[in-house]
């Protein structure tokens, strides 16, 4: 019995030699790969350099870094009132972001309205978010990280109830019977396990579903007739949208192979979802469209929800640009005849996201901006799913589009933009609780809406990139306000539009809280804000039998900020022509609110 035991215990021993020597060595396999691999992204950016000019014709400020000259106030003196004890965004409150609700409230409760709520108005204002940063003594670094919270305002004969509901993913429901954060997210890194040995670690580098998140805070979206919530990551999560009740999880990255998908997909006129993808192969990842058809096109048959995950297709696949770094994806265009892919210079680096996941380390260390490339869109044709030409721009960062449409041979894409990623960063907890003290927060938010023609059928072998023929477009700006979580018409989706709606992304404005409907024709826009009042995306609800783009009505709802008012929501009604308010309906709570970031409004429900 002893000889077997020192025989066991020297095979352990040898297994164990063997195997960390295999993950060292793949740790210098990918070290040496990334190191290579900068050093070509460097050339890259070194030609970039020096054809950019020659295309442009003008100066490097002239070109996106020149839509921010002149935005960002002094930092000298942002630093003085910083030194004499001053708050330097004092009409900002970040605590918003950081509320912990604490009770779910499942039953639906009455509002007090203000004004009128439209009798005409006959559905719910689903929404999702953060909902909290806390998990037992432990605490999220990331607002991306924190457990998702759905709400649910619903309209009926002028009335308005209100209810919010915690999304029991997987990851919650782990994190809550543990008491600890047990699954790594975006920016946090879960609780040290000691049950979690090297090997294990190791073996689930290559097991990319296992321990994966699917806290899924970002969105809301219609797939047939049922609702999902949506994050990055290929989980799509059905919920009840009465009751808001958590049904079932559906992986979608076990049937394509996909490994990440935009968390905002497009819904088309005739009920089919697609959505951009990013899937692994042999030659290097590629960003894929995928469709969820609705509708047989030979027999006009409508396709349950399951129905349309079965015949889940990718119809349209291009190659990322770099084969160990492809692009951070948050939403993608579509119109008639043609699919809209933004591939900006932040991209997700292979080697560090593997080694991280052997670390146990969050994801947002393996992105990586590159400032120095350029920014490339590329038209897909939906008929054959093949590249029909691509763009390049300066550099510049985004989350999301705001619409895209063809209008005389050209495609016209607008676009929220911020000059690098570094908004990313203005979202961890810490960097929120310290805005005060940051004279750079403020530039490190800032974007604008911007505004890229591209002219399909033009050839223009001068433009600067031969080898590529990647024609340069210089954008022209939309309006000179920040705007995030932009929305339109649904009706104008991938067509020609006039206005769009949107929240202030300015944390240094007089008032940060402030509603925006932008005039794209003319340039101009309307803003609605109030003391203290922080209200979330902007959606709009068109009047029946409507003929003006804008006829029709923009919900939002709204919370305040100070401790006094975190027990408090509300959901505010704005005539969309006008952009006067035209009532609202305010709900006191049995815990804190915080604020959300997507939704969608389902009619009827």
């Amino acid at each position: 019995m002893k000889t077997t035991a020192r025989y066991l215990s020297k095979k352990k021993f040898l297994l164990k030699t063997i195997l960390t020597s295999k993950v060292k060595s793949t740790i210098d396999r990918y070290k040496k790969c990334r190191f290579w691999l900068t050093k070509g992204l460097l050339r890259v950016a070194n030609n970039w350099k020096e054809t950019a000019p020659s295309a442009r014709g003008q100066t490097s400020t002239a070109g996106i870094e020149g839509m921010f000259l002149g935005l960002d106030e002094n930092r000298d003196l942002l630093v003085k009132r910083l030194n004499a004890g001053q708050d330097l965004y004092p009409n900002c409150d970040t605590s918003i972001w950081l509320r912990n609700c604490t009770r779910d409230i499942p039953t639906p409760v009455q509002g007090i309205i203000k004004g009128k709520i439209p009798e005409w108005l006959s559905g719910s204002l689903l929404r999702n978010g953060p909902g909290s940063t806390q998990v037992g003594s432990y605490e999220f670094k990331h607002i991306f990280d924190s457990s998702a919270l759905l709400h649910r305002f619903a309209f009926k004969n002028g009335t308005v109830t209100y209810q919010c509901r915690f999304l029991e993913s997987n990851t919650y429901k782990k994190n809550k019977a543990a008491q600890r954060i047990v699954i790594t997210e975006f920016g946090t890194r879960a609780c040290p396990d000691p049950c979690n040995t090297i090997f294990h670690r190791f073996s689930n580098v290559f097991k990319w579903g296992d321990n994966q998140s699917d806290n899924a805070m970002i969105s809301i979206y219609p797939i047939g007739d049922e609702y999902f919530a949506f994050t990055e990551y290929p989980i799509m999560i059905k919920i009840d949208p009465t009751t808001l009740e958590t049904l079932t999880t559906i992986d979608i990255g076990c049937l394509t192979g996909i490994v990440h998908h935009t968390a905002h997909p497009h819904v088309a006129a005739d009920g089919a979802v697609f959505n951009l993808a990013t899937v692994p192969k042999i030659d290097g990842p590629h960003y894929c469209v995928v469709k969820f058809p609705r509708v047989d096109s030979e027999t006009g048959y409508r396709y349950s929800t399951d129905e349309m995950f079965g015949r889940m297709c990718i119809v349209a696949t291009i190659k990322c640009r770099w084969p160990l770094h492809p692009g951070y994806m948050h939403s993608f265009g579509m119109t008639e005849h043609y699919f809209v892919v933004v591939e900006q210079p932040l991209s997700i680096s292979l080697s560090t996201a593997v080694v991280n996941r052997f670390k146990g380390d969050p994801l947002s260390s393996a992105l990586k901006w590159f400032q120095d490339c350029p920014t490339l869109i590329h038209l897909i044709s939906r008929s054959d799913g093949k590249t029909v030409k691509t763009f390049k721009s300066d550099a510049f960062f985004y989350l999301h589009i705001i619409n895209q449409y063809e209008e005389d041979n050209h495609i016209v894409i607008d676009i929220c933009c911020y000059r690098d990623p570094s908004m990313i960063d203005c979202m961890f907890v810490e960097a929120l609780q310290n805005l005060n003290k940051n004279p750079d927060y403020a530039a490190m938010f800032r974007s604008r809406p911007l505004r890229f023609v591209l002219p399909v059928n033009c050839h223009n072998p001068t433009s600067g990139d031969v080898e590529n023929d990647h024609l340069y477009v210089s954008p022209e700006k939309l309006c000179d306000l920040g705007c995030e979580t932009p929305r339109i018409n649904e009706f104008n989706i991938g067509k020609k539009y006039r206005f769009f709606y949107a929240i202030s992304s300015d944390v240094d404005a007089e008032n940060p809280g402030t509603l925006i409907k932008v005039d794209t024709y003319n340039k101009t826009c309307k803003t609605w804000c109030e003391q203290n009042v922080y209200p979330s995306e902007p959606i709009f609800v068109s009047l029946p039998d409507a003929e003006d783009e804008d006829e029709g009505v923009v919900l939002s709802s709204i919370i305040w900020g100070g401790s006094e008012c975190e027990n408090q929501a509300g959901v505010i009604v704005l005539d969309a022509k006008s952009w006067t308010e035209i009532g609202r309906a305010v709900f006191v709570t049995q815990s804190p609110v915080p604020k959300c970031l997507h939704g969608w409004y389902a009619a009827a429900v």
